[in-house]
């Protein structure tokens, strides 16, 4: 079944992508969900012309990512966890922690593009991936500190 993404899916793809997904995914979640619609030839031209249109919008978007993916740079975050003797962290860091410790320093990206590239359990230096736009990702470096 061939769908047109109405909105960004993990895993899948990006806004306006024409994908082939399985029938009953297509029509039991990204259907009823609005995540995406049928792709008839109608739709298809609809989405076209709507892309054709929004390019000059899509190069600013992108530009204002690349312009945070460089404000970030190379510098590395403290993010501070309980931690024991044995230098495990008690609980867990989540990606709230990393996107406030990225707002502490003037940078405000939602949690949710956010993805730890290896869960962090003990105290040490970590790195996340920030999606800020389906061709500009960005890896940031954390070191996860003791209070």
């Amino acid at each position: 079944m061939e769908v047109i993404l109405k909105d960004d899916v993990k895993g899948l793809g990006y806004k306006n992508d024409l994908v082939e997904v399985k029938a009953g995914y297509g029509r039991n979640y990204l259907l009823p969900q609005g995540l995406a619609m049928l792709a008839d030839k109608t739709n298809k031209k609809i989405v076209a012309e709507n892309v054709r249109q929004a390019a000059h919008k899509a190069d600013k978007v992108k530009g204002d990512a690349q312009a945070i993916a460089d404000q970030i740079g190379e510098q590395t975050l403290d993010v501070t966890a309980k931690i024991g003797e044995s230098g495990r962290i008690f609980g867990r860091v989540t990606t709230l922690q990393l996107a406030e410790a990225l707002k502490a320093r003037g940078i405000d990206v939602d949690r949710k593009r956010l993805s730890f590239d290896q869960e962090p359990t003990a105290a040490g230096d970590y790195t996340a991936t920030l999606s800020l736009h389906k061709e500009v990702k960005h890896t940031v470096r954390f070191r996860v500190v003791g209070e």
